[in-house]
């Protein structure tokens, strides 16, 4: 029981670890018109609302881009951009887009919301606030493409807008959740003992 149990956190740790890093460093998830052209993270989307809202001050976007600005500067070998100019970097605010056009998109924008909030939140107690919020944008993504409503020209096709990093970040919000993972890991190990049982 004992194991299991540590089987369970042990895979948690490493499955939320990994969603933490494609969220938070800004890992191209998907590709969706947005207030900076186009959009391809989580994070990128939650932020330009951030702005465009006004409620929250611009320091929190730029706290929460600015990891992931690092990670890209690091990968692409350019000198690291300053706290100052990341807005810039991003071409924030350049784009206008309409409140009708938001509402369009409003699954992809709560999603992003959500993927965001459960990162952060997760350093605390992950939950199923990641996998709720990778839904709810899949969800948001394929119906926009189903309704032929993207403005992305010619690229029509799902694969288009989710990229396969989407799926890594849909399994690991999966199995970032303790409960489900140690149902999954005590009924493996029930089987494991009912087969050495009979030999």
């Amino acid at each position: 029981m004992a194991s299991s149990k540590k089987w369970a956190n042990l895979i948690c740790s490493i499955a939320f670890s990994i969603y933490f890093v494609i969220i938070i460093f800004q890992v191209p998830i998907f590709s969706v018109p947005c207030r900076i052209g186009i959009c391809n993270t989580p994070l990128e989307v939650t932020s330009s609302q951030l702005i465009a809202s006004e409620v929250f001050p611009v320091f929190i976007a730029k706290a929460l881009l600015y990891p992931g600005a690092i990670a890209k500067a690091i990968w692409h070998w350019k000198s690291i951009p300053s706290f100052g100019n990341l807005l810039k970097l991003h071409k924030f605010n350049m784009r206008l887009v309409s409140a009708a056009s938001d509402l369009q998109r409003l699954e992809v924008i709560a999603g992003s919301y959500l993927s965001v909030g459960g990162a952060i939140l997760g350093l605390i107690k992950p939950g199923r606030m990641c996998l709720f919020g990778i839904l709810l944008l899949m969800w948001g993504l394929i119906r926009e493409v189903i309704m032929g409503r993207s403005s992305l020209g010619h690229e029509k096709g799902i694969h288009n807008h989710i990229y396969p990093a989407m799926y890594i970040a849909l399994v690991a919000a999966f199995f970032s959740i303790k409960k489900d993972v140690r149902k999954i890991v005590r009924s493996f190990a029930r089987e494991e003992d009912v087969k050495v049982k009979r030999y």
